[in-house]
């Protein structure tokens, strides 16, 4: 039985390490530095990296506050909106985007009452918008469960203290997790620099303007340039590998610290 048990195992393993060293392969590290190169990577590889971080500050914004009143204040309904909040993380991406596109369109309710905001949905703004709203989900649930595990009592201290719940949440709420907080950050990044779904229908596909490196892999797989598309997937590989790397490295170090405490 234990054998038998080491069988999906090796099926799995097999599958991830045998389609990267797939796509590993199919460029030399010349040809991989010489791709570097090329205009439409380096556009790609700016435009993907830029909108990325501007996401990440955007969903920082929106998701921790969120998480926070989740946590701390009496919000009716949190059932629900605990469900809803998870929402974003099993919807297809395309689904999102259409959605996306027609609540901000020009038919939209947000477009028809900001008007000109149809402008700017294709183009950098609209991958914006599609990144930050893919990546608030995911650090949304990572804040929650981080201010959750604070204990009340160091909340109720700093307020018997005469902190304010803003200087409490600052000082410290974030204090006291953010390891964790960052570990979600991380993965919020990942997620947004892989984004395509979304993207694709909120700010299109065009090249040198719109195109993402998830993008650029789309448009040179489907105009025949091979190893272009490849080269574009290997940048994005190596960001994952270097994410994956920081958030055991710091769900390494929050261990640690749980164990000494």
């Amino acid at each position: 039985m234990a054998r038998l048990a080491l069988l999906p195992l090796a099926i799995l393993l097999f599958l991830i390490v045998g389609s990267l060293f797939s796509l590993v392969t199919q460029l030399s590290v010349g040809q991989f530095i010489g791709l570097l190169a090329d205009e439409e990577i380096q556009f790609a590889l700016v435009l993907s990296v830029t909108t990325a971080m501007i996401s990440l500050l955007l969903a920082c914004m929106i998701s921790l506050p969120a998480a926070w009143a989740m946590t701390r204040l009496p919000v009716p309904g949190k059932r629900a909106i605990n469900i809803l909040l998870d929402l974003p993380m099993v919807m297809p991406p395309l689904v999102v985007g259409i959605g996306l596109l027609l609540l901000l369109g020009r038919e939209g309710a947000v477009g028809q009452w900001v008007p000109g905001l149809a402008r700017w949905l294709f183009s950098p703004f609209g991958i914006v918008i599609a990144q930050t709203y893919v990546a608030s989900s995911i650090l949304t649930r990572s804040a929650l469960a981080a201010f959750a595990s604070i204990s009340p009592a160091y909340v109720h201290t700093a307020y018997n203290l005469g902190l304010t719940p803003l200087k409490t949440f600052c000082l410290v709420e974030i204090p006291l997790v953010w390891r964790s907080l960052l570990s979600g950050c991380v993965l919020a990044m990942s997620r947004a620099l892989g984004e395509f779904g979304a993207t694709l229908m909120l700010a299109g596909a065009t090249r040198l303007k719109t195109e993402t490196l998830p993008v650029a892999v789309f448009l040179n797989i489907a105009s025949g340039d091979f190893p272009l598309a490849v080269g574009c997937a290997l940048l994005l590989i190596l960001f994952s590998m270097l994410l994956l790397i920081a958030l055991h490295l710091l769900q390494q170090k929050d261990t640690v610290h749980a164990q000494r405490e």
